[in-house]
């Protein structure tokens, strides 16, 4: 066992481990296909893919856990609850983004205020997107079930 887990590049002062897993060419590759790691994307585009993603998983927690769960009304304030935490978030970025990136000599766009604008921008736009069409696909199950497309 001793032979398959060793420290990062041989330096046992790095606090990192290597393992198969951690250092695979997998998952180097599936780390580097992430929209924030993904060479060749503007700001705007990775936060609108960031966003779309985490849109659309934040309708259901609130939908089918939230206090309104059992009643009619339970789709539609589980999407505005999820729009209500994106324009937080949303906020939260924008904070960050002021206080962190004040240089504009940074090799990657992303790291700078600008950049980062950007990133929030693309991020509000399509987390709201993506919590829209879950809005919209689970107020349509039944006609998506009478299509056949379940």
């Amino acid at each position: 066992m001793s032979d398959f887990i060793q420290s990062y590049n041989n330096d046992p002062f790095l606090g990192n481990l290597s393992t198969p897993v951690s250092t695979s060419t997998f998952t180097k590759g599936l780390l580097n296909n992430l929209p924030a790691y993904r060479r060749g994307l503007s700001p705007l585009l990775r936060g609108l893919e960031i966003g779309m993603a985490h849109g659309y998983f934040l309708v259901g927690p609130f939908d089918k856990l939230g206090p309104l769960r059992n009643t009619d009304v339970a789709l539609l304030s589980g999407f505005l609850s999820a729009v209500g935490l994106i324009i937080i978030l949303t906020v939260c970025l924008s904070m960050y983004g002021n206080v962190s990136f004040d240089k504009d000599d940074a090799k990657d766009l992303l790291q700078t205020t600008e950049g980062w604008g950007q990133f929030t921008a693309g991020f509000l736009v399509g987390a709201v997107g993506g919590s829209g069409f879950a809005y919209l696909l689970l107020a349509n199950i039944p006609v998506l079930q009478n299509l056949g497309l379940s």
